[in-house]
């Protein structure tokens, strides 16, 4: 199978022993989920609260065989018919905390 990076940035896939096994540059457009954000209030200190929902998908490519597709997890939980679509796995840090890449890809099991 063949993995397609449908986020906006680069993906630095490792294995499990920590050594990198893929990049993965960007597929354009990326596949998104649309969100409206609406403000419903804010607390005492001036900390705006927010309703949001979640109305349609951007960028969704047609499945294709022997192709899968490596997406955020709104996108997999928002689309849980596309066994086709991954979401990076467990994150990788650096010493500061920062993001540097994912161990594989997952998708949570179908039931």
């Amino acid at each position: 199978m063949r993995l397609i990076n449908k986020c906006p940035h680069k993906l630095k896939l490792y294995d499990e022993a920590g050594r990198l096994v893929a990049e993965l540059p960007p597929e354009h457009p990326p596949t998104r989920v649309a969100v409206r954000r609406e403000k419903v209030g804010e607390t005492p200190e001036g900390v705006p609260i927010f309703s949001t929902t979640y109305h349609s998908l951007d960028g969704v490519p047609p499945k294709v065989e022997g192709v899968a597709y490596v997406v955020s997890g709104l996108v997999v939980s928002a689309c849980p018919e596309r066994e086709d679509f991954y979401q990076p796995g467990e994150l990788l840090r650096d010493s500061q905390g920062n993001v540097v890449g994912a161990v594989g890809v997952t998708r949570p099991e179908r039931r």
